[in-house]
C-alpha cells in the first residue's frame, strides 16, 4: 500500500483490508526479554487473526545501530519460531519516500505551512521555556515554543536545522484513539509536545515521520508494541490525517521491566536473550503476556508441560490462547 494509492480520497479505516502487522526493531543491539514478549505479541496477533507478519528493521537512527546487530536479530527471531512472512525491509534503505513525504507536507495548503524549517537548539528551547516562567521538565522533551513558526518571524536570519510539523491550537489539537488493551486515550498535541521534528538537525528522519510512512507503504492495518509507545501515537494520528493515510488499529503490550522496576531495555544493560534452549526462552516470554495486567492470553499456563513440548507445538498454543482475545476485542 503505497502512500499514492491515498491521495485521491482519504480512507480512515482498515476494517475491510486483510490483517497486516510488523515488529520494527532498532538494530541497536541483539534482542532482550523485553523485545521477544513485543516480537512474540504482534506475531500472536497476526497469526490469531490468520494475517501477514513483517519485519522492519528501524536502522534510520544510524549513529546509535550496531554492525551486525541486524542480522542477529534476525537469526534470534527464526531461533525463536518466528520468521516473517515477507522479506524485511530496512528503513535506512528507504529515505526517498520520507523525502516525499515531507514534500507534501511541506506543499499542503493552509493559512500556514503545516511543515516548516526550524532553527533552534535544545538549549534555544529551554531559554525561551525559562523567560516564559515555565518549570523545568524532569523527564522528556520540552514542548517546542513555536519560535520558528512562520507567523512569529521564521528562522529570524538563523541557518534552519530541521523540519517541524505543526499541531493544531486547542480543541483541534486534541487527540482522541481507541487502544485495544488500554481503551479510550487521548492527547493535547500543543500542551504535551509541541511542534515536533519530522527531519532532525543531523539530517536524519525523524521516528515519527519514518513509521508512519513505513505503515501505510507495508499496508499495516495493527500496530502492536510496547506501552512505552502509546504516547507516541497522537503524534503519528496527526501525520496520517495530514497526508491522507488510512489509521491502523493499536495495541500496546505492558512492559517487561528488571528488577530495579525500570522498562527493561539495552540502555539499561538488558542481556541479550538466551538462545542455548528456545523453547524455554519464548515459554518465559509468553508467561509475560499471560498475566493478569496484560489479559491478553486467556487460560494460558505457565506451569510447563512434561515433557517439553517443540518450538511449533508451543506457539500453535499460544495462538490458540491469544484467538479468544483477538476476536473479543474491539478491533476499530
Amino acid at each position: 500500500m503505497s502512500l499514492a494509492l491515498h491521495e485521491a480520497g482519504r480512507t480512515d479505516s482498515v476494517s475491510t483490508l486483510p490483517y497486516r502487522g510488523r515488529f520494527a526493531p532498532s538494530p541497536t543491539g541483539p534482542l532482550h526479554a523485553g523485545s521477544l514478549v513485543a516480537a512474540l505479541a504482534s506475531w500472536l496477533d497476526a497469526r490469531a487473526h490468520r494475517g501477514t507478519w513483517l519485519v522492519r528493521i528501524e536502522d534510520v537512527d544510524t549513529p546509535r545501530c550496531v554492525p551486525g546487530a541486524d542480522e542477529f536479530i534476525l537469526h534470534q527471531l527464526a531461533a525463536c519460531g518466528l520468521t516473517p512472512d515477507e522479506p524485511p525491509v530496512w528503513q535506512s534503505r528507504r529515505g526517498h519516500l520520507y523525502q516525499a513525504a515531507l514534500d507534501r507536507l511541506i506543499a499542503l495548503d493552509g493559512v500556514h505551512p503545516w511543515a516548516y524549517p526550524c532553527a533552534c537548539t535544545r538549549a534555544d528551547i529551554a531559554r525561551a521555556h525559562e523567560r516564559a516562567g515555565h518549570p523545568k521538565a524532569r523527564h522528556g522533551e520540552l514542548v517546542y515554543p513555536g519560535t520558528c513558526r512562520p507567523e512569529n518571524g521564521g528562522l529570524h536570519g538563523r541557518e534552519a536545522r530541521a523540519w517541524r510539523l505543526r499541531v493544531p491550537q486547542g480543541e483541534a489539537g486534541v487527540l482522541h484513539w481507541h487502544d485495544r488493551r488500554l481503551g479510550h486515550q487521548e492527547q493535547a498535541l500543543d500542551t504535551a509536545v509541541g511542534d515536533f521534528v519530522v527531519k532532525r538537525a543531523d539530517g536524519l528522519w525523524a521516528y515519527q515521520l519514518a513509521v508512519v510512512v513505513d505503515d501505510a507503504e507495508q499496508g499495516i492495518t495493527d500496530v502492536v508494541r510496547g506501552e512505552d509507545l502509546a504516547d507516541n501515537t497522537p503524534r503519528q494520528l496527526h501525520l496520517l490525517r495530514l497526508l491522507n493515510l488510512p489509521k491502523p488499529r493499536y495495541l500496546h503490550i505492558p512492559l517487561v521491566r528488571g528488577a530495579n522496576g525500570e522498562k527493561l531495555s539495552k540502555q539499561n544493560g538488558a542481556e541479550p536473550l538466551d538462545l542455548t534452549d528456545p523453547v524455554r526462552t519464548v515459554r518465559a516470554a509468553l508467561a509475560a503476556l499471560a498475566t493478569p495486567e496484560a489479559g491478553l492470553m486467556p487460560g494460558w499456563t505457565a506451569d510447563e508441560p512434561q515433557p517439553t513440548p517443540a518450538m511449533g507445538e508451543l506457539l500453535a498454543s499460544a495462538v490458540a490462547s491469544w484467538r479468544p482475545s483477538a476476536s473479543a476485542s474491539a478491533r476499530r
